[in-house]
């Protein structure tokens, strides 16, 4: 039996691939990495909806399951005061 190697992808809260980072992502870690940076850089600036984005692993089916929501992608981020 072929073993399964797992990969990552991160989409939108609506389960689709993200506009953005639709790429393979070949760890945990680096999607999580990947996620932080666009939220706290280019998603900075988009609606909490459009900035929230799910990891999700390949099965060995084939299919996605969703496994994590990083938390700074569902929060809005703070303004600094001048």
């Amino acid at each position: 039996m072929p073993s399964h190697r797992s990969r990552y992808r991160l989409v939108g809260l609506d389960g689709l691939p993200h506009p953005v980072l639709d790429t393979p992502y070949e760890s945990l870690e680096t999607a999580l990495a990947e996620a932080g940076d666009w939220c706290s850089g280019q998603g900075a600036s988009c609606s909490p909806g459009q900035r929230g984005i799910a990891v999700q692993v390949s099965t060995g089916s084939g299919t996605w399951r969703t496994i994590h929501y990083p938390s700074s992608c569902l929060v809005q981020p703070t303004v600094p005061m001048a």
